[in-house]
């Protein structure tokens, strides 16, 4: 999974690869919200995945961080 840097309104973009191609999981305001992605995706996901870098990259800028850019 990957999450991208803040927006200039708040939130980050999630996106996961599936069959070749990145699938947009939708817009993260807190940590909750890529768990509750993963969740839907079928995935059994606690939040400490978030801070594993085999399940998500955070891209430009800091892990954790949603408030706007």
């Amino acid at each position: 999974m990957v999450v991208y840097r803040p927006s200039v309104s708040g939130g980050r973009r999630v996106t996961v690869r599936s069959s070749g191609r990145d699938e947009i999981l939708g817009t993260a305001h807190s940590d909750h919200d890529p768990v509750v992605f993963l969740e839907g995706a079928g995935v059994d996901a606690l939040e400490s995945v978030l801070s594993d870098p085999q399940w998500v990259e955070w891209r430009d800028g800091p892990a954790h961080e949603f408030s706007a850019a």
